[in-house]
């Protein structure tokens, strides 16, 4: 992306996804949801359906970074691969131990006299171990925290994107596209078409390749101009229209629209009245911390619904005031493991490994 503009319009709306992201949670574990719920089912309901689909705009927001750094004209930009690899991981898993770590303390504190399923059994070290490598869905083991199969996923989406391009730089594309945007393509298609449609394939970045792969078509087809930029366009429409037809999927419709909306964003002039919100400091802040908030939220409700439901066990006013607690706790959680993990300099990384762990 070649301005600020563009890249603070998309972290803000990373935010706001974010923001969705921890209401789902909220009224999907309970149980200050269950106790709400009387007073407003049919926000609990919607909250409870709909606001994981917030994950989609999370795919293709990836993807279009990634296109970004790795392929912005659809050719790697890159020369190391595995550095690439390893330097995302560290980035990656810097915050997330650190908001896991939490996670088992909130959950040992907790378990004793909170009965509830949304409670995490205490953890065997095969467990913590295939945690600390991205690998406990495919190793069949309990989550230890909401969200940590999405960390696992974006690093899984990465590498592929990584060696997808790593390995088509020798070969040399057909007309103006790139042997590496046509294995994305291809790979998207598959995705879309098979994979995307089975369950068993979920715990796999084929599961969810073609959401991330609109993100990368949104990016080229912002950067494009005249027959590639409609190319673009017009491979993410048909990709789209196929899929659906196939299988009608809610969460590939706001992919979809997730994807064109980007590319109507990065083509908004300076001082648009949606940018000019969008660079708001608030909202600006808010999706600079949102990988922290994303990744703290669960011990923070988690406690806080265990408090709430022990003292007030059957009030709808105070476990609603119990769920807007979680929430701010959430963000401030977020501000503080942000600040003091994710953007804080490795301390105790010697030195030549440290630069992984830099932003």
């Amino acid at each position: 992306m070649s301005t600020p503009q563009r890249l603070q319009g998309l972290d803000a709306l990373k935010g706001l996804a974010c923001v969705l992201i921890v209401w789902h949670h909220l009224a999907f574990y309970g149980p200050m949801s269950d106790v709400v719920y009387s007073s407003a089912p049919g926000l609990m309901d919607w909250l409870y359906g709909y606001g994981r689909m917030a994950v989609q705009f999370f795919l293709v927001a990836a993807g279009f970074l990634a296109a970004a750094s790795l392929a912005p004209q659809g050719t790697a930009v890159f020369e190391a691969p595995g550095t690439l690899m390893l330097r995302r991981y560290a980035r990656l898993v810097k915050p997330y131990l650190a908001a896991l770590a939490v996670s088992v303390l909130v959950a040992a504190l907790v378990r004793p006299w909170f009965d509830h399923p949304s409670v995490p059994a205490a953890p065997t070290l095969f467990q913590l171990l295939a945690h600390g490598l991205l690998l406990q869905d495919v190793l069949g083991q309990e989550a230890l925290s909401a969200g940590v199969w999405y960390v696992a996923m974006d690093f899984q989406l990465y590498a592929m994107t990584v060696l997808v391009f790593a390995a088509a730089r020798p070969m040399r594309g057909s007309m103006a596209v790139s042997a590496g945007a046509m294995t994305v393509l291809l790979i998207a298609l598959l995705s879309l078409g098979v994979f995307n449609r089975d369950p068993l394939f979920d715990i796999s970045a084929l599961y969810f390749f073609g959401a991330y792969a609109l993100g990368m078509l949104a990016f080229w087809a912002s950067r494009a101009a005249g027959a590639q930029r409609g190319f673009w366009l017009a491979a993410m429409a048909v990709l789209g229209a196929l899929a659906l037809a196939l299988d009608f999927r809610g969460r590939l419709v706001v992919a979809l629209a997730s994807a064109f909306g980007l590319v109507w964003l990065a083509g908004l002039a300076q001082g648009h009245w949606l940018l000019r919100g969008l660079q708001q400091r608030p909202l600006q802040h808010l999706g600079r911390i949102s990988y922290s908030v994303f990744l703290i939220h669960f011990p923070v409700c988690l406690l806080v619904n265990a408090v709430v439901s022990h003292f007030w066990p059957t009030q709808p006013a105070m476990n609603a005031l119990g769920m807007l607690l979680a929430f701010a706790l959430s963000l401030l959680a977020g501000q503080a493991l942000y600040r003091w993990v994710e953007s804080a300099p490795a301390l105790f990384v010697p030195g030549r490994f440290r630069r992984l762990f830099s932003r």
